[in-house]
């Protein structure tokens, strides 16, 4: 583990070291950064995602945690005594961080899951549809006359593009909760 306090971290966050820190930083399991101001801790977070285009996720309870948790691709608020500005900036939001780990790994590998089923779903409707309108110029003697009423074509959207969704945001959870939580390596997969 790599510990750097806010002073350290000013030399270290320099454009002629800071290829250096990173790379001690990489070696290490956990790097923690403490009495460090907002500017560092966002600029920690920007070198992280800007050199190893790595997707970051940065979490805080204040609003000194705010210009880092903006900077992260996903921030995670935690409300508490500090006040919400840090859930008001946060992508997802927390009573405690021992919530934490069930965000991750449960709603993590759900919204995964559902995110590739939603984008295949739609490759195939919109497939589908082109398909149907491909083959009725062959039948109308590609004149371009419409297939059916406009009002059709806005329910037919309508209807299966957002009763799916619904439905999957609901009721499709392909591993229980609390077999997520037992084996976290299930989180991996769904990547």
């Amino acid at each position: 583990g790599l510990v750097i306090d806010g002073r350290t971290l000013a030399y270290a966050l320099e454009p002629t070291l800071e290829d250096k820190f990173l790379a001690l930083a990489k070696r290490c399991r956990s790097v923690l950064c403490y009495r460090s101001t907002p500017l560092q801790k966002s600029m920690v977070v920007k070198l992280v995602r800007d050199k190893l285009k790595a997707m970051t996720l940065a979490i805080g309870d204040g609003a000194n945690d705010v210009s880092m948790i903006q900077v992260a691709d996903v921030g995670v608020g935690i409300s508490g005594q500090e006040g919400m500005q840090a859930v008001m900036a946060s992508d997802f939001a927390i009573p405690r961080f021992r919530h934490l780990e069930k965000l991750l790994l449960v709603h993590g590998h759900w919204c995964y899951s559902r995110l590739a089923n939603m984008v295949l779903y739609f490759f195939y409707k919109n497939a589908m549809f082109v398909a149907l309108l491909f083959w009725y110029q062959f039948y109308c003697g590609f004149s371009g006359s419409s297939m059916v009423d406009q009002w059709y074509l806005i329910f037919f959207n309508l209807l299966f593009s957002s009763l799916p969704q619904l439905i999957t945001g609901v009721l499709d959870k392909d591993v229980p909760a609390e077999v997520l939580i037992a084996v976290p390596q299930l989180y991996k997969s769904g990547q």
